[in-house]
């Protein structure tokens, strides 16, 4: 999968973690969670395999949605909806 093949309107908000490790992901999440509205969809794009235990659990601890996740080519790709 490719960045290429996402549509921008699926989200509301990108955040690119690339390269970066654990917990770097996840604290930036959460940021980007507090920047978003509630209903807003923020799109994810990391590399650190550590972010799909990560982010499932940021979701469930925090009661936001995660709506879907892929992976292809060491990329892992999450879309969250921000819950009140």
């Amino acid at each position: 999968m490719s960045d290429e093949g996402i549509d921008s309107a699926e989200f509301d908000h990108k955040l690119d973690a690339e390269g970066l490790l654990c917990p770097e992901p996840v604290m930036m999440l959460h940021q980007a969670m507090n920047d978003a509205k509630v209903g807003e969809v923020v799109y994810v794009i990391a590399t650190d395999p550590s972010t799909e235990r990560d982010i499932t659990n940021f979701c469930h601890f925090l009661g936001h949605e995660l709506l879907r996740f892929d992976t292809s080519d060491g990329k892992y790709f999450y879309w969250i909806k921000k819950s009140e």
